[in-house]
């Protein structure tokens, strides 16, 4: 309760910013600290972006920035880590394909399209963001998603994981739960946000969800209220990735059945399995200090690098396998799957 209380007492000072940078590409790799920890290869492929300590063992007690020489973050005193699976294309032969990335508006250049990194202490539409929010500590980690999802009832609990078929790039309407269905002229983009509601007292949770939660009733966007169990507000951290379909948009190559031909590296065919990883590593107080100045997206102070400094940070791969070539079947043995897949694949 002590802890709560200084939290709470913290969230009094005034704050009202909204982050948002760009992350280059750090590697793209068979790790998952989190869900695999310390197994090499894990079962499917990620791309991460950030601080370049990322390995295949992340304890708890890790200094990231200490370990870290360089991040593929804007903000370079951000050495946190933050993936996500990789998008594949499946051909009418039954071949795949690793679909490119691109970078979000403002961020021509990062290498390997990385993603935008949001932190929200209101919806992203209210510029003025007037709640009072907590940075997380060190040794914070958290996941998002069922993996094993394959259906709407699956994906339910995570409204918050959606998809936009970007007819334009700038299109930011028709969010889906599950893949677009039809051809995106400019690409898909994953959205993936985070809960915003903290229990005070742990960095991490078995299932790596359970010490946090979305609001009690409502949502971020409506300013729903937290839950007692969970009562300390953090910002809501948001990932952008947009995946460059646009060389697979010829319907042709499509399946005979005129359903899409997108799977994620893990074998999701529905969509519904979207999922993402984060692993809290500003250094000292930078995180909190700019939440509590007053500033939007690029303006948001803290030290900034440019996207040529972010892109001569990079990690080797640790698992040598080839990703990218036209592949038999994804990269761990997976299929294509429309139905649920036995829980032993994903050890946690």
């Amino acid at each position: 309760m002590q802890w709560i209380t200084l939290v709470v007492l913290a969230l009094t000072a005034s704050s009202n910013a909204l982050i948002r940078f760009q992350c280059s590409q750090l590697v793209t790799q068979r790790l998952d600290p989190l869900v695999n920890p310390g197994l090499i290869p894990s079962t499917h492929v990620h791309q991460i972006v950030g601080g370049d300590s990322f390995n295949a063992s992340m304890a708890p007690t890790k200094d990231m920035p200490g370990e870290s020489s360089c991040t593929t973050c804007q903000f370079s005193e951000d050495f946190s880590n933050y993936w996500t699976a990789v998008l594949y294309f499946k051909a009418r032969n039954g071949t795949y394909k690793r679909v490119p990335q691109l970078a979000n508006s403002g961020f021509s250049g990062a290498a390997g399209g990385g993603m935008t990194v949001y932190y929200m202490q209101d919806p992203l539409y209210d510029t003025a963001q007037k709640s009072k929010v907590t940075a997380f500590k060190p040794g914070f980690r958290m996941f998002i998603g069922d993996i094993q999802a394959r259906s709407l009832a699956d994906a339910a609990r995570f409204r918050q994981l959606t998809y936009t078929c970007l007819d334009t790039f700038g299109s930011r309407d028709g969010e889906s739960m599950a893949f677009p269905n039809r051809v995106c002229k400019e690409g898909i983009m994953a959205s993936l946000r985070f809960p915003t509601c903290w229990d005070g007292k742990n960095l991490d949770s078995p299932d790596h969800m359970s010490h946090m939660s979305y609001p009690e009733t409502g949502t971020f966007e409506s300013a729903g209220p937290c839950p007692a169990s969970h009562p300390v507000r953090t910002s809501q951290v948001m990932f952008e990735v947009i995946w460059d379909t646009k060389n697979f948009n010829n319907k042709a190559d499509w399946p005979t059945d005129g359903s899409h031909p997108f799977v994620w590296s893990f074998g999701d065919a529905t969509g519904y399995a979207n999922h993402a990883d984060y692993v809290f590593g500003w250094k000292d107080d930078s995180l909190q200090n700019i939440l509590d100045t007053s500033c939007y997206a690029a303006s948001c102070g803290g030290k900034q690098q440019s996207i040529a400094e972010m892109n001569k940070c990079s990690q080797k791969e640790i698992v040598k396998e080839d990703i990218d070539s036209w592949l038999d079947e994804l990269p761990g043995g997976f299929q294509a799957s429309y139905a649920r897949t036995p829980s032993a694949k994903f050890r946690r």
